[in-house]
């Protein structure tokens, strides 16, 4: 028996692609149109310039140079108390060096200087962030260069937060944390953690020892700023050549902190010191003469109010309200700073970077900043923080800018 096979319908099948000469040259043409697209030509441009006539390919180039630039300065306050290092952790002597020179023997040989073995190993954390910009040509296209440059800045102003305010959270923040190694990531001592301060000049210290302190009063008194100043000296730091005791609060303490005058009252301590203004104060009449040298008017790029006994004042809004810092800083970026600034091991990965986006044709657009680092305290010793609560105990301030 024969049967007839119906023809198929489906249309893919029952006439082939290239049956119609018409059809086949404009599918050819449709092909031979794709294979250039991998170049653009000046008509094939989506947008290239702004509103007010800048090349987006010149803001580019800015944007990068800026990014460069940048990363050359960091941010003031972060360098004066961060040292910038790779190390995922270090071994470092929590004390300052203890070698001694001894009487010379005709035949016998000096005392070698040798590595501390009391030394402390220290971990630093380490973390990624990006933040995108998302221009749409059709922004880019309405948007002056002021516009599109604008959104740029604030990436950096971001950057500049991020970091700084990292940072500080480690200085203020007595939790202890983990990097990557399980290596332990410390605060400064806080007398929880069993962990000894190493003697220092005859001077034994407790378990107990915080360089975590709360005031005990609603307004902070000059008792408040000696004690965190002692608490740093005492174990060596901040007396030594090449290193600077500087007192990181926020504007509203300093303010407090330039009333301070000696033998007189403040808030219900007496204070030790006078408060004297720094170089750059604005001119000012007084019946008693300065003795001794004045702060000068900026210390690595950041502004000095004054000076209170051994210390210099240093406001800055990055320090929250309520809260003070004493800092043994070696400079910007100095290894004798308390704070480690860990950044990744490939150079290619350090400091802030821009990314293009997407389409590599318009790199502006769906572009993107990123930046990898961690950090951890480095000596536990060279620093110590202030609360003003009326609370007997201290607790670390949050920041929800940062």
């Amino acid at each position: 028996m024969t049967t007839t096979r119906p023809a198929d319908t489906r249309p893919w099948i029952s006439r082939p692609l290239f049956s119609h000469p018409a059809r086949a040259a404009s599918v050819a043409a449709l092909y031979a149109w794709g294979g250039d697209s991998g170049y653009s030509t000046e008509g094939d441009v989506l947008v290239n310039k702004t509103a007010d006539g800048v090349d987006l390919n010149s803001i580019w180039e800015t944007a990068a140079n800026a990014m460069s630039l940048y990363n050359r300065e960091r941010s003031a306050l972060a360098a004066l108390i961060s040292y910038p290092t790779t190390n995922v952790g270090d071994a470092i002597p929590q004390q300052v060096a203890s070698d001694h020179f001894e009487v010379a023997s005709e035949f016998g040989e000096p005392e070698g200087i040798r590595s501390n073995p009391n030394a402390l190993i220290l971990g630093y954390d380490f973390q990624d962030y990006d933040l995108a910009s998302r221009f749409t040509w059709k922004f880019l296209r309405s948007a002056t260069a002021q516009q599109v440059q604008d959104a740029l800045n604030r990436a950096l102003e971001a950057d500049n937060r991020l970091v700084t305010g990292t940072l500080l959270r480690r200085l203020l923040n007595p939790a202890e944390g983990t990097n990557e190694h399980m290596h332990r990531v410390f605060g400064l001592w806080n007398g929880t953690d069993a962990m000894t301060p190493p003697p220092h000049a005859g001077l034994d210290f407790p378990s107990t020892t915080s360089h975590y302190l709360a005031s005990g009063n609603a307004a902070m008194d000059p008792g408040d700023l000696l004690d965190a100043i002692d608490q740093v000296r005492s174990k060596g730091f901040g007396i030594n050549v090449g290193t600077r005791l500087i007192v990181l609060c926020h504007p509203a303490e300093a303010e407090e902190i330039s009333t301070f005058r000696a033998g007189q009252e403040a808030n219900g301590i007496i204070s030790k010191f006078d408060f004297i203004p720094s170089a750059s104060a604005p001119a000012y009449l007084t019946a008693e003469n300065v003795v001794g040298q004045v702060a000068p008017g900026e210390f690595g790029g950041l502004e000095v109010l004054g000076s209170y006994g051994p210390a210099w004042v240093i406001p800055s809004y990055f320090v929250p309200q309520g809260y003070l810092a004493v800092v043994a800083t070696g400079g910007p970026n100095s290894s004798l700073n308390p704070v480690a600034f860990r950044q990744h091991t490939n150079p290619a990965y350090q400091g802030l970077r821009i990314i293009p986006g997407r389409d590599q044709r318009y790199p502006l657009q769906d572009s993107f900043f990123q930046r990898s680092f961690g950090c951890g305290i480095r000596y536990r010793s060279a620093a110590c923080v202030v609360q003003v609560t009326t609370e007997l105990t201290y607790t670390a301030p949050t920041w929800a800018w940062s």
